[in-house]
């Protein structure tokens, strides 16, 4: 699930989905708009990837502290 197995593509593990939403924060964004322009550019290429799942890759950064929710916004902790 984190990482690519034999059952489950590298486009589509939770590590890959992150590394594609941190490079999608260039700046502060709501959750819905992160949503929408992640989602608009994976249509473009990779397998698509459902809300649910969308949301175990925010959880995953968070939990290793990648990024925070401040003021109703998902931003990168600065390094």
């Amino acid at each position: 699930m984190i990482l690519p197995t034999k059952h489950l593509r590298e486009d589509r593990a939770l590590l890959t989905v992150g590394a594609e939403l941190l490079d999608g924060l260039r700046e502060p964004k709501t959750v819905s708009r992160l949503w929408s322009d992640f989602s608009n550019e994976r249509s473009s290429g990779a397998s698509p990837v459902t809300y649910d799942w969308f949301v175990l890759a925010l959880d995953l950064l968070y939990l290793i502290g990648a990024i925070e929710f401040a003021r109703g916004r998902v931003r990168k902790v600065p390094q």
